[in-house]
């Protein structure tokens, strides 16, 4: 799992069929301080997440595939949070 921001969404007229009605977002991940971390990644969309939001995103193809319905399809990220706030706690030594 990785924490990302929804920076944009992804437009194709042809796309694999398991794709069909599912919104495809392009996730940056980010450390805790919200900076770039990594490469954007396309993932699914079944939350209905927002420019600019954190979300949680998962690379577990299998799951991401049972959730199209498709055990053949590409796809392997899928957001599965939208992040409401997040915070650090440091212990004390």
């Amino acid at each position: 799992m990785l924490l990302a921001r929804v920076d944009g969404s992804v437009i194709a007229t042809r796309k694999h069929p398991s794709f069909e009605g599912w919104r495809l977002l392009i996730c940056q991940p980010i450390n805790g301080a919200g900076q770039p971390e990594g490469s954007p990644q396309v993932a699914i969309d079944p939350h209905g997440a927002a420019l600019h939001q954190q979300v949680v995103i998962s690379s577990d193809g299998m799951a991401t595939r049972k959730a199209v319905g498709d055990d053949h399809s590409p796809a392997r990220w899928m957001i599965i949070a939208i992040v409401d706030e997040t915070s650090t706690s440091k212990s004390k030594s």
